[in-house]
């Protein structure tokens, strides 16, 4: 098949019909989105389509930044203004924490950035190092990849790993070679953006398979859907990655959606799209599902640094099913 049709082929299928009655009462667990990068519209449709928790990994922001301090606020604001905006859509935000491969770099930069890591990577929330891995595979990157398993080890945290986006195989292999140099127990890493290339690998050797659902590139819902019914549930999970490109922060619901249809059970799509994240993310010890499992009392008056998801009066909820806007 020629490249012309590969953007159709990988591309997500989204169901209308989000809200469906095959997936209503259902909760969903998102461990990879970048809300940072999302609206309060994106917050509510997630809570609209089941998902109760999520998980928001630092990451490269599109442009290199400059100092340490602009990565100082980057995490404090994961720890602060977005755990709070999230909650007040009744979605219980958790975090990851650390270098990014692109920005490993930049060395001089990357040794400030990993003194400051030690400063957050204990906070409440904070349930696993990442994202962290190899972008264009250089030496630097392998060398603050290997520095951050090792503080990942002694912290007793599991790692996020993104593999790169060119020649994946061979980052994922490499990746996961590492990881076991270092002396991480594989069932303590996620390695993360997954393919039909790369996945029996993870799995026989004991590693967290996760899979971005992602328009036009990494992994389409209908090929995860395959995937799934190929390897079943076991240590495979659904995110979205949601971030400031073409993306869907509904991926994951969406996804489930799709399996429904397809005739997988709801016991697996729960696994993949709900526990098995928990599961790999709570060896943090950070998370307790009755955080969310029954939903918590949202105050939209209440303010972070005198700042609210409200703006000049507004009511705490809009009509999503109205065109005119008032």
């Amino acid at each position: 098949m020629c490249c012309g049709n590969k953007a159709i082929e990988n591309r997500a299928v989204l169901p209308e019909a989000i809200d469906s009655e095959l997936i209503k009462g259902m909760l969903f667990f998102d461990p990879h989105v970048h809300m940072t990068s999302r609206t309060t519209d994106d917050y509510q449709a997630m809570a609209d389509a089941g998902i109760v928790a999520l998980i928001e990994p630092s990451f490269w922001l599109g442009q290199p930044r400059t100092n340490a301090g602009t990565f100082t606020d980057y995490y404090s604001s994961l720890l602060g203004w977005e755990r709070f905006r999230s909650g007040q859509f009744g979605i219980k935000h958790y975090c990851t924490i650390g270098l990014n491969s692109r920005e490993a770099n930049n060395e001089a930069l990357a040794e400030e950035v990993m003194a400051l890591l030690p400063k957050f990577i204990y906070k409440e929330g904070v349930v696993g190092i990442g994202e962290i891995g190899f972008d264009d595979q250089t030496a630097l990157e392998e060398k603050y990849y290997r520095l951050q398993l090792q503080m990942a080890k002694d912290a007793a945290l599991p790692v996020q790993v993104h593999t790169p986006h060119r020649d994946k195989k061979k980052g994922t292999q490499r990746s996961m070679d590492i990881a076991v140099e270092e002396g991480m127990d594989p069932s303590m890493v996620i390695i993360d953006h997954n393919n039909e290339e790369t996945v029996e690998e993870v799995l026989n050797r004991g590693f967290w398979a996760a899979f971005t659902i992602y328009p036009f590139t990494k992994m389409g819902n209908e090929r995860m859907v395959e995937i799934v019914k190929k390897y079943g549930a076991e240590r495979i999970m659904v995110n979205s990655a949601a971030d400031w490109g073409i993306s869907d922060p509904l991926a994951v619901p969406k996804t489930a959606l799709l399996m429904k249809q397809k005739g997988i059970s709801d016991a697996v799509i729960k696994a993949v799209t709900y526990t098995n994240a928990i599961t790999a993310f709570g060896q943090s010890g950070q998370i307790d599902t009755t955080d969310f499992e029954n939903g918590f009392m949202i105050n939209q008056s209440e303010k972070f640094e005198n700042n609210s998801v409200l703006r000049g009066g507004q009511q705490p909820r809009i009509d999503k099913s109205s065109i005119i806007i008032k």
